[in-house]
């Protein structure tokens, strides 16, 4: 006898003779879909690129960050203070606790205090200790501070929607935060990581860097009241943001209007004017635009043909296609994937 359960994250399989007989019996379990609107939302948020730099800073001192485009940078200082200077927004006091996150790769300005001449990042020295790791010094003899700079690059269609939407800064104070035990204790580590840099080091900085990219993300999105309307405000209604969901998750299927008010349980007219209303956009024309994003996702980062992107997502001509995808992106699938290996191969680096 053969016994089979089969669920979405775990096989395993018993077998017990009988005479000379086997019995197979397959068990499959469903497990319920979790409605989170917010993890929703960071599912695509992957970063196909990071860079970080360690900086050691003296006072008077003041780094001035050139505009990265379609870069997020993290700021985090270790020990000592500095100001987050950027256009169009308030200057921030940073100190160890704080993290904050510039989303669009505007260019802006750190420093030990307002009005000090800034360096230009580009054109003073900087060590490299790795691919994706360098450290800086700069200033003088008075107060020092030091910091750990990460940049992440975000190609993923899907995620840039997310970024568009934050606000020129994104600042946490950690002590104030419900999650402040486990945050401190990430800074913290970060700290002895930077200070110590053993074997690994770089490592452990990067992944802890990152957990704290997504959770100040998240902070934004569960606090600020801007981010309860538009697409973000649609993933937390509870038709409109399962069917959102499921439209991300199942891209290729046949989507109607209809199949999509079945799954909100409303009537085809309730539904469409309630998802544009939401959503800012017709329901079958933000299907057609992640389909694209989607395809675009698929060609980049993973080794097939236009045919197979094609097929993978319901289409049954390579042609037809190719006709929406330049429809929507502006060029040929093709043509896209060529732009996608020539950007990988020049990555963008800073710190």
């Amino acid at each position: 006898m053969f016994v089979a359960i089969d669920c979405s994250f775990i096989q395993k399989f018993w077998m017990i003779r009988a005479g000379s007989s086997c019995i197979l019996i397959v068990v499959r379990v469903e497990l319920p879909a979790v409605a989170d609107p917010v993890g929703e939302a960071l599912h695509f948020l992957r970063m196909s690129g990071t860079f970080y730099c360690r900086s050691e800073f003296g006072a008077p001192w003041a780094l001035e960050i050139p505009p990265l485009q379609n870069c997020l940078m993290l700021h985090v200082v270790t020990s000592g203070r500095c100001l987050l200077e950027l256009e169009g927004a308030p200057s921030q006091l940073l100190q160890p606790g704080n993290l904050a996150l510039v989303p669009h790769g505007q260019g802006h300005v750190l420093t030990s205090a307002a009005g000090t001449p800034a360096a230009k990042l580009f054109e003073i020295p900087r060590e490299q200790v790795s691919e994706r790791y360098e450290t800086l010094q700069l200033g003088g003899d008075g107060e020092r501070t030091t910091m750990i700079c990460g940049l992440f690059k975000f190609d993923d269609p899907a995620a840039q929607q997310l970024i568009a939407l934050l606000p020129k800064i994104i600042t946490v104070d950690t002590w104030a935060s419900p999650q402040s035990d486990w945050m401190q204790s990430t800074l913290r580590m970060i700290s002895a990581e930077a200070r110590e840099m053993s074997p690994g080091g770089e490592t452990v900085i990067t992944r802890l860097a990152d957990i704290l990219v997504i959770h100040a993300i998240r902070f934004w999105i569960t606090h600020n009241p801007s981010a309860q309307t538009g697409w973000l405000g649609a993933l937390q209604d509870g038709q409109i943001g399962r069917v959102i969901s499921r439209v991300h998750r199942n891209p290729g299927q046949p989507w109607t209007l209809e199949s999509l008010a079945s799954e909100a349980s409303m009537s085809r007219s309730a539904f469409a004017a309630r998802f544009t209303e939401l959503v800012g956009e017709p329901a079958m024309r933000y299907v057609a635009r992640w389909r694209m994003n989607t395809a675009l996702t698929r060609l980049a980062e993973q080794d097939l043909t236009v045919a197979e992107v094609a097929n993978s997502l319901g289409y049954e001509s390579e042609a037809a296609f190719n006709r929406a995808f330049k429809r929507h992106m502006g060029m040929s699938p093709g043509a896209a994937k060529r732009d996608h290996k020539a950007s990988m191969s020049n990555p963008a680096h800073g710190g």
